[in-house]
């Protein structure tokens, strides 16, 4: 079964939204320069009690820093963006945690980066952005690179199911897609989301 998780969360109900549709994790985005930012705190309060994976979706945050929010916000995972990447998964698998590690998708991708241990997650270049864009790449380059992929970009209730069966990816990652404002959720949305995916 494909994995799920729904990326943006800023408010309670929308969590409680997405674990009603089924999702297998959901994100929490602290880059300042995101319109669905959240602090670490703040995370940790919408995630509280949850029956499904937390992950804190972070830019440029040095790995000590990073693995201070990841304990604050009390996630199960990262998805560690930017210059620190690298440093900041290889930190955070050690202390445990799950790492989604950010591949930026021009052209079919290479995965030699990609520390030992995380999950690739492809989502479309777009200059000065780090996801979240709504601009979807070629799922064919996702198919056949030999270990389980998380895809993004671009995803919505109406074309996910075409994503899954074009890259045969082991997950799916969506913001934009599922919303009817940015940083709102759409229950309903949320819900076909899920359901087009299983």
């Amino acid at each position: 079964m494909t994995w799920v998780k729904l990326c943006g969360m800023t408010r309670r109900e929308d969590v409680e939204g997405a674990v009603a549709a089924g999702a297998d994790a959901v994100g929490f985005v602290t880059s300042p320069r995101s319109v669905r930012r959240v602090t670490a705190g703040e995370a940790a309060v919408l995630g509280e009690g949850i029956s499904i994976a937390r992950y804190l979706v972070t830019v440029d945050l040095e790995p000590g820093l990073l693995l201070a929010a990841a304990r604050l916000s009390r996630v199960d995972g990262v998805q560690p963006h930017g210059r620190y990447a690298a440093a900041a998964a290889d930190l955070l698998m050690a202390e445990g945690y799950r790492v989604l590690y950010p591949v930026p998708v021009d052209g079919p991708p290479g995965l030699d980066a990609v520390p030992d241990g995380a999950v690739p997650l492809l989502d479309t270049a777009v200059a000065g952005r780090h996801g979240g864009t709504g601009r979807s790449f070629d799922w064919r380059w996702a198919a056949g690179l030999g270990r389980p992929v998380v895809v993004a970009g671009g995803l919505t209730p109406d074309n996910v199911a075409e994503a899954v069966a074009a890259s045969g990816a082991w997950g799916v990652d969506a913001a934009s897609g599922i919303e009817s404002a940015p940083g709102r959720k759409d229950a309903d949305a949320m819900r076909r989301f899920v359901e087009a995916v299983r």
